[in-house]
């Protein structure tokens, strides 16, 4: 399987049209069948549905749709690779990749950036938002170079470095709410209230075991993946959203508040990176920078 064989199938895959695909990819429409084809008599599976005589249409099959997402991901990894390898000797330029969920701890990743953006501002940072899963996957994949996940770490995977701060969760909620009268929530304020928690938390960790309720006993009317998300469904009134300080701004004209949780709860977050990686230039820059960095009590 060829990667520009992946690329024209990407293409297809965007503009759900063969024809479409092959003008963008400045093909003939034949040549381009015909390398699709191809690819799915080696690899015995039918990839795309192609439409009817009265529609140029296609959709993916299962397979496709499993295709489309590797495809993704090694053109990544080859892009993320060229820009390793191509980087001179003597200056340190290229790209880095970091994974993190919503955190006020990002803040610290900016100032060592900032840092060193004064001696190596040929380096650039691709930070991508996500769960733990989501930065555990595509670290394991070579995706990502770093990322900041909360809780215990498998230090038979990955090294870790220990982030000097602690996100603490509360509520975020509209000032006029009853509970915006507390200093803080404590689990018996929630019991009966809508509450919106994220989907990970939907599945029960750290935040159930606080409430002393089951998932199932408490009234959830959604969940989220960003607070951001959560926080406008909270401006609308559908419920309480339980998150992290920080992540949203409630000053000014704001109409939400945020309470912090009592008794209080805080998850620590590390910094990892895959046991025995060969760092690119950039990344052994950012994580000695980020080490110096926090050995100076910032």
């Amino acid at each position: 399987m060829e990667l520009r064989v992946l690329q024209y199938f990407l293409a297809i895959a965007r503009e759900q049209s063969i024809v479409r695909a092959a003008e963008s990819l400045h093909l003939s429409q034949p040549t381009l069948s015909t390398q699709i084809k191809n690819m799915e008599e080696e690899l015995g599976k039918q990839l795309l549905i192609r439409g009817t005589k009265g529609s140029r249409k296609v959709t993916l099959t299962e397979e496709g749709m499993i295709l489309r997402k590797r495809a993704e991901e090694i053109l990544d990894l080859v892009q993320k690779t060229e820009s390793e390898v191509t980087c001179s000797n003597n200056i340190v330029m290229g790209d880095i990749y970091i994974g993190t969920g919503e955190t006020d701890g990002v803040r610290l990743i900016a100032k060592a950036a900032k840092s060193l953006q004064i001696s190596c501002p040929g380096i650039h940072y691709h930070v991508s938002s996500g769960n733990s899963t989501f930065v555990m996957e595509r670290l394991d994949k070579g995706l990502l170079d770093f990322g900041i996940v909360f809780g215990q770490v498998d230090l038979t995977k990955y090294n870790a470095l220990k982030i000097p701060v602690k996100d603490v969760w509360g509520v975020l909620m509209q000032k006029d709410s009853s509970l915006a009268e507390k200093d803080a929530v404590s689990p018996e304020d929630l019991w009966d209230k809508p509450l919106i928690i994220s989907q990970q938390e939907n599945k029960g960790g750290m935040l159930t075991q606080w409430l002393k309720r089951q998932v199932t006993e408490l009234n959830i009317v959604a969940t989220y993946n960003l607070l951001f998300n959560a926080s406008l469904l909270v401006d609308e009134g559908l419920g309480y959203a339980i998150g992290f300080d920080k992540i949203i701004n409630t000053t000014g004209n704001s109409n939400l508040c945020f309470r912090p949780l009592i008794p209080r709860l805080e998850e620590e977050m590390s910094l990892i990176w895959k046991k025995y990686q060969l760092f690119s230039k950039p990344a052994e820059k950012f994580i000695g920078e980020f080490q110096e960095y926090l050995s100076s009590d910032f």
